[in-house]
């Protein structure tokens, strides 16, 4: 595989992959060896190549006795030649700081768009072409796939289910190699590994930002997870509560391992949704502001609602705040319409005076994203000097994740903490008391009888005083 960019100086590719242009790098792996190497580096134009030496031997020699393959599989196969599941964890490797997009000599740049083209000549590609358009299109690249002949002296024998892959698109380094991880095992539809409940979590970590809203999301997840059902459906619910329109259920494929058939359920987050939007509304709220809106799912829902008069979305996060444009369609509003509705960019443990005037303001799932030693500059920003006449806050119940198959830690990598429901109980009583607001507290989603339900929510009111 290879990785080029023209951003000026194009050497910087070197910083950000974390690996110097004029060396070459060897690391050894239980399936084979990777190498890095640059073969052309200058300010105009640069490219890292990551070649893996697979090892039939070594990797017949790593896997479990009772795997399910037949005993000569192991050493006649396509890993030695074709990139496959086995690039995907060596890149996952080799290239492991580069995908957590840090880089303290570049961070800036770690942090941008760059133009990147990506090469991989042999590919297997099961669905043909056509599916290597359907995955990385929605995801901004241009794609070009040239099926590889079974035979070039034999033209007649038609394509094999190999293709040539090239990608060109400005996209984060970062993004584009978690895209690479997730998506190559999905396009050979096999993975040389035995895979357990944390590859739902590995899933989760590389799909950060991009798989809840991909319009594959189905397919990749099910193929990704080597059609295991209930594997399935953990990453599906988990990925309906990030916030974007991802269905929950789904119809098992011929060769899907099938378990018992569950209840077609209404995802956690349309609930979550619903429970808020219900509030505003008992609440009388004529203007709100969506605090870290994320890519604007709930902003669609407040600017469809004709009660609401005024609305604003707030993020930390100038990509998500472009999404969110896109989905609201503000380039196609009315004039009218568009008076009605904000977008703006700004972190919620600074003050800012945009932040004041409004009704209400929704935390929808952000408290839980704060480093809990910014937690109280959030309380006092968002309480104490925006002033809303109402907070809706929601946040996990971390009780109820025992109940989530599939879940090893956290409900999402980026969350600081969860709160057990005495926890939650214990700081809505604190901000209260602290910034003058009645407080309720409800639960959102299917309730356990011991560990309640997966969901909590509370619902600030400030108490009215003279100088009101």
């Amino acid at each position: 595989m290879t990785v080029t960019t023209t951003h000026a100086p194009a050497t910087d590719l070197g910083y950000l992959l974390h690996k110097h242009p004029d060396r070459v790098q060897e690391f050894s792996r239980s399936f084979g060896t990777a190498t890095v190497f640059y073969p052309e580096a200058t300010e105009d134009r640069c490219t890292a190549a990551l070649v893996l030496d697979v090892d039939p031997v070594r990797l017949a020699r790593s896997r479990a006795k009772n795997a399910p393959d037949f005993s000569l599989a192991q050493y006649v196969n396509d890993r030695s030649y074709a990139a496959s599941s086995l690039l995907s964890v060596a890149m996952a490797d080799v290239f492991s700081t580069a995908r957590s997009g840090t880089c303290r000599s570049r961070q800036e740049l770690a942090d941008t768009a760059i133009p990147l083209e990506i090469a991989i000549p042999v590919l297997p590609c099961r669905g043909g072409p056509e599916i290597a358009h359907r995955l990385f299109e929605p995801l901004g690249w241009t794609v070009e796939a040239e099926p590889v002949p079974l035979d070039d002296a034999f033209p007649e024998w038609g394509a094999s289910r190999y293709v040539r892959l090239r990608l060109t698109g400005t996209v984060r380094l970062a993004d584009a190699l978690n895209q690479l991880h997730v998506l190559l095992p999905v396009l050979d539809e096999s993975k040389h590994y035995w895979q357990g409940p944390d590859e739902v979590d590995k899933l989760m970590r590389s799909g950060e930002g991009w798989l809840a809203a991909h319009p594959e999301a189905q397919l990749i997840t099910r193929r990704y997870l080597g059609r295991r059902g209930g594997l399935t459906r953990a990453a599906l619910t988990r990925l309906a509560e990030l916030g974007d329109d991802v269905e929950e259920s789904l119809e098992p494929a011929e060769d899907e391992e099938v378990e018992q058939p569950e209840e077609k359920r209404v995802p956690l987050n349309t609930q979550r949704h619903d429970a808020v939007h219900q509030a505003l509304l008992d609440l009388g709220a004529r203007s709100v502001i969506d605090l870290g809106c994320g890519p604007g799912q709930f902003l669609q829902r407040l600017v469809r609602t004709a009660a609401f008069t005024r609305v604003a979305g707030c993020d930390v996060s100038t990509r998500s705040l472009q999404h969110a444009a896109r989905r609201l369609r503000l380039d196609r509003m009315s004039e009218r319409q568009a008076e009605r509705v904000e977008l703006f960019q700004s972190a919620l443990t600074y003050e800012d005076d945009r932040f004041g005037g409004f009704d209400a303001a929704v935390l929808m799932e952000v408290v839980e994203h704060v480093d809990p030693s910014r937690l109280e500059a959030l309380e006092r920003v968002v309480l104490g000097a925006a002033k809303p006449g109402a907070v809706v806050v929601t946040t996990p119940n971390a009780e109820y994740n025992v109940l989530y198959e599939g879940l090893v830690g956290m409900r999402h990598p980026d969350h600081r903490f969860e709160w057990t429901r005495p926890e939650f109980a214990a700081w809505c009583d604190r901000v209260a008391a602290t910034y003058g607001y009645e407080v309720e507290r409800h639960g959102v989603g299917e309730p356990d009888e011991a560990l309640g339900t997966p969901t909590q929510m509370a619902v600030f009111r400030r108490e009215e005083t003279s100088d009101d």
